[in-house]
């Protein structure tokens, strides 16, 4: 199965200069834990609820400090025409819950979440579950673990 036939197409995005505050807001509108961050048509970055908690209220940041300083940078993607088990475990690998997707021309299409793998394919899902779910790797919630 491929990407396409999973991912989520309905993508929110924000802005850097969006604040938490929004942001929260509409993860909480839209019942969702992770928006990509655009900057014009280029994708610069993704913002977690975890992010939120971890890297701006824990440390004493308000409701009006800006995504930009609490996203993480380095952006991990994928693309339509990937394979769902390919995906699961770069997932796992990485430890991440959600991807991206990307055209060719590298814009936002859509996103793939852990339950959209779950929907699609279990087998798959398990095995970037497990992955993900394994304590510490790069992918810190730390601030200093931005990269």
């Amino acid at each position: 199965m491929l990407v396409r036939e999973a991912m989520t197409r309905d993508v929110k995005t924000v802005t850097p200069d969006t604040t938490i505050r929004e942001a929260a807001r509409l993860m909480a509108e839209y019942d969702i834990g992770a928006l990509p961050v655009s900057d014009g048509d280029r994708l610069a970055g993704m913002v977690t609820d975890r992010d939120i908690a971890v890297r701006a209220v824990a440390i004493g940041r308000g409701s009006d400090a800006l995504v930009d300083e609490v996203m993480t940078l380095e952006v991990l993607y994928c693309h339509e025409d990937e394979d769902i088990g390919h995906i699961a475990g770069n997932m796992a690998e990485k430890q991440v819950r959600r991807l991206p997707v990307v055209d060719v021309d590298k814009r936002l299409i859509g996103i793939i979440s852990l339950a959209d793998i779950a929907d699609a394919r279990a087998d798959e899902a398990g095995e970037a579950l497990e992955g993900i779910t394994r304590p510490g790797g790069q992918r810190s919630q730390s601030i200093e673990g931005r990269a």
